[in-house]
């Protein structure tokens, strides 16, 4: 066990042997830090907290009471292999929330970036990959395998479909189903979700130029005119398309094994 000098721990907390706790850590009443735990600098756990497993969680990130962070995956698959649960700095990590390892058949690791928001209640899933700036709002829940890009906002109640993908800067309304892949920069809602439109909010919150939102709807109403792949290797083939625009093209385009939402 490495603990830091400056790091204060509750003397109701129990701290397993081989845990690191960095710098001025702290560690409430009644916490659970395993064995195979590593914290970074400044990382806060508030009361009740349950960390486990081989997990890394980064500077100055917040695990509030009652979470249970880096437990087994509710995968019947697992047999026991060591996996492990990565999470970036600066994460606020909310009451109630879950946070599972990886398995071995999908890699290993379970892993957050940095600057993301995770509410009471939500459910984070083996093998998922987050980027940064993602929230994740009240009881919002990502099955296994789910890669979610930077800057992606899944609304309350919302279930994401196991190995679906999430492009930077969508949005997913509250109380909706995710079955398939959602291009960048798209808004999803419905209770078995459909393709809405573009998260204009988030562009405009962006900075993003009149011109760069326009050549993105331009490439939105396209798509929505017969085969959507098919639209997207047309439009590729354009040498003049704004960087927003290629990112969704890629995305499209890219490796997948799943469908995607296309407009309604």
């Amino acid at each position: 066990m490495a603990i830091d000098a400056s790091a204060r721990i509750h003397p109701s907390a129990h701290v397993e042997s081989g845990a690191v706790i960095g710098p001025d850590c702290q560690i409430g009443p009644f916490c659970l830090i395993g064995a195979d735990v590593r914290l970074a600098r400044g990382v806060v756990v508030k009361s009740h907290a349950v960390l486990t497993g081989k997990t890394e969680i980064g500077e100055e990130t917040v695990v509030f009471p009652f979470a249970t962070i880096g437990e087994i995956p509710q995968d019947l698959k697992f047999r026991g292999e060591q996996t492990m649960l990565r999470i970036g700095a600066r994460n606020r990590i909310r009451e109630h929330v879950t946070i599972n390892t990886g398995t071995e058949g999908g890699g290993g690791l379970t892993e957050i970036g940095d600057d993301c928001l995770i509410m009471a209640g939500a459910h984070v899933a083996h093998d998922c990959r987050i980027g940064n700036n993602v929230i994740l709002v009240n009881n919002a829940a990502l099955a296994g395998h789910c890669v979610i890009e930077d800057e992606v906002i899944v609304g309350g109640l919302s279930g994401i479909h196991q190995f679906v993908r999430i492009g930077r800067g969508a949005m997913i309304g509250a109380v909706t189903m995710v079955t398939a892949d959602v291009i960048p920069y798209g808004l999803v809602q419905g209770p078995r979700g459909a393709l809405d439109g573009l998260n204009l909010v988030g562009l405009k919150r962006r900075g993003l130029d009149r011109g760069d939102i326009g050549a993105l709807r331009d490439l939105f109403n396209s798509l929505s005119d017969g085969n959507f792949r098919e639209r997207a290797r047309q439009a590729a083939e354009a040498e003049d398309a704004t960087a927003q625009v290629r990112e969704v093209l890629d995305f499209i385009l890219g490796p997948s094994d799943r469908s995607f939402l296309t407009p309604r």
